[in-house]
């Protein structure tokens, strides 16, 4: 009985033996473990770091390259490549470079560049309307898009002096700092001294007048207007190729005294002698030859 209780006592022993280092032999294992992500913690966060670092170093390289920047010169010419003016057909390149030189050019890169005072540098010139700025980011520069005003009416003193200033469609004047006009833009010619009613002191209302009475003097005759004489404004003639009319005061009356073209401008054309003029002053017409 001893000796089995004696063989029990080391079969005992015997597994316990290897239990305690397979225990030992796992914590070693898992210390080795944690010290691995512990180490490989480190690394991720070492070259988190590291990249980190290399992109704060190149974007602050790429950001003071010249390129991201205008040049200081970039309002010195229009042969500059640095800016471009488009969509400006009254206001001249230059005038527009001028009004860019009021402003120091920004030593910002170009996305950081505010445009709000180049803006309204150029639309202090009179034809301009609204203006708009793109900015290019690589290589540096400016697009200076030009909405200008619509010319609606010009005005010269005499028939045979071109004009010297205009209205546009929104009834403001321009001066003859830009005259002439580009042929492309059709407008109602008006001649007039000044005198009596100054065109200077005209509104938008005035110029619509003016508008309304050529296009209805070309829907009946079916002739465009050469101009429409105003030097008396009491005596008012419109011109077109046919023949040279005359309407009197321009009043509210005066439009619909535009509908009897209809039929005298083909009577006129059938004459077979010179007018001088077409009167429809008067509620009978009456046709003025030239002797």
């Amino acid at each position: 009985m001893h000796n089995d209780d004696l063989r029990n006592n080391n079969n005992s022993d015997d597994l316990t033996i290897p239990r305690q280092y397979r225990r030992i032999k796992v914590r070693k294992m898992q210390r080795q473990a944690k010290r691995s992500n512990r180490r490989w913690k480190q690394f991720r966060i070492f070259l988190k770091l590291f990249i980190l670092l290399v992109l704060c170093f190149t974007c602050y390289t790429l950001l003071k390259h010249p390129q991201w920047r205008l040049h200081s010169n970039a309002f010195d010419s229009l042969d500059n490549p640095a800016l471009e003016i488009v969509n400006n057909k009254i206001v001249p390149s230059h005038k527009v470079l001028s009004a860019l030189r009021r402003n120091r050019v920004s030593t910002k890169p170009i996305f950081l560049v505010k445009t709000d005072n180049l803006k309204e540098s150029i639309k202090q010139l009179e034809p301009v309307q609204d203006v708009y700025i793109r900015r290019f980011w690589y290589p540096a520069r400016l697009k200076i898009i030009i909405i200008e005003r619509t010319p609606a009416l010009t005005i010269s003193p005499d028939i045979e002096v071109p004009p010297i200033a205009f209205f546009s469609s929104d009834g403001k004047l321009i001066g003859r700092d830009y005259m002439p006009l580009p042929p492309e833009f059709k407008t109602v010619r008006v001649i007039t001294y000044g005198v009596g009613d100054d065109y200077r002191n005209w509104d938008r209302t005035k110029v619509n007048n003016f508008k309304k009475l050529a296009l209805m003097v070309e829907n009946a005759s079916g002739e465009n207007v050469e101009y429409i004489d105003y030097r008396d404004p009491k005596d008012v003639y419109v011109k077109i190729p046919t023949v040279n009319i005359r309407l009197g005061s321009f009043n509210a009356g005066v439009y619909g005294k535009t509908q009897r073209l209809r039929t005298l401008v083909p009577q006129v054309k059938m004459l077979n002698k010179k007018i001088k003029y077409l009167d429809l002053r008067w509620d009978s017409n009456f046709i003025k030859l030239d002797e």
